[in-house]
């Protein structure tokens, strides 16, 4: 189906939607990783988000805005974490009952979170997808407003409001890199990103292990594959309508990286920045290293999209070769 994708003006009712609730997010340099890409770097740090991650945008600006029915009726949606933190922190705000789908294996500090933050949890599956389709299920038996992760106008006007402040921020930014599990991020950059300057990049970065959104864009139709990376916020199988809506239309590169290079760019991030990072939040820095040749001379921003890191992920990427010397 077609959907109606959100515009400039969409993500600045947003913003006043969200202003009262959660705070603007820093954009920070740091020499050493100036020196690392080969050109001046900026780091927009998501991570700082009361959940943690940059989701939280969208879950608040799409609660605020539900009719009376729909609150009444309960939220359910399906996530490995940042998405059901989000929708459990906005479900609070409002008083509104949120229900999340997690697949059984799941992240237990993001599930955690979400318990704390008044969300019922129910674990079913293997991965990402299948959480998700026992969710709609239970969406069309139980009557709830089913909350999808990506096919949300009002989810991707939320998050976009990250991509204003960048460029309020630093209003010669060239490139803003991304990345990508199912798109909404990578979607709201480019709808604040093209209508402000058409001349700013916008490029997604996706796990070599999990390239679904990334073949989508490639072959212009949805495609399914595997979802084998240990980056649990780009681990989907499918990609998403709404945001490929959008990237097919404006996104102007799509790059693929390996879990290999996640792990070193987390491991950099941590000991430069000190900031508690988690692999998919890693990735778009893991891009940009890729592109390094590409981007010099250039102003570019980084999204730091989450730190909702396990201790297990930590320890793993931090005693492991993957740690700067």
């Amino acid at each position: 189906m077609e959907w109606q994708e959100p515009r400039l003006r969409d993500v600045l009712a947003a913003r006043r939607r969200i202003a009262p609730h959660l705070p603007r997010t820093p954009l920070l340099t740091y020499p050493a990783l100036d020196r690392e890409l080969g050109t001046v770097v900026a780091v927009k740090h998501e991570n700082h988000q009361p959940i943690g991650a940059f989701k939280v945008r969208g879950g608040i600006n799409l609660v605020a805005r539900l009719d009376r029915e729909d609150r009444s009726r309960g939220l359910i949606t399906a996530s490995t974490g940042n998405h059901g933190q989000s929708i459990a922190y906005a479900a609070r705000l409002f008083g509104v009952r949120a229900v999340v789908c997690v697949p059984e294996d799941s992240n237990p500090l993001k599930v955690g979170a979400m318990e704390s933050l008044g969300a019922e949890i129910l674990a079913h599956g293997r991965d990402f997808d299948e959480a998700r389709e026992h969710c709609e299920a239970l969406a069309r038996e139980k009557g709830f407003r089913y909350v999808h992760s990506g096919n949300e106008p009002d989810l991707i006007a939320g998050v976009a409001t990250g991509t204003l402040e960048i460029l309020e921020d630093d209003p010669a930014t060239d490139v803003v890199l991304v990345p990508v599990g199912g798109g909404s991020g990578a979607a709201g950059a480019c709808i604040v990103a093209k209508a402000v300057e058409p001349g700013i990049r916008v490029i997604g970065v996706q796990s070599s292990a999990a390239p679904a959104a990334y073949r989508s864009w490639k072959e212009g139709r949805l495609v399914e594959d595997r979802a084998g990376t240990y980056a649990e916020g780009l681990a989907t199988r499918t990609a998403f309508e709404l945001p490929q809506q959008i990237l097919r239309r404006h996104l102007d590169d799509f790059v693929l990286v390996s879990d290999d290079e996640i792990r070193a760019a987390q491991a950099l991030l941590l000991t430069i920045t000190k900031n508690l990072v988690e692999a998919a939040g890693a990735a778009a820095f893991a891009g940009a290293c890729r592109l390094r040749h590409q981007l010099a001379g250039k102003k570019v921003v980084v999204v730091m999209s989450g730190g909702n890191a396990s201790p297990r992920e930590l320890a793993a990427v931090l005693g492991s070769a993957w740690l700067p010397s």
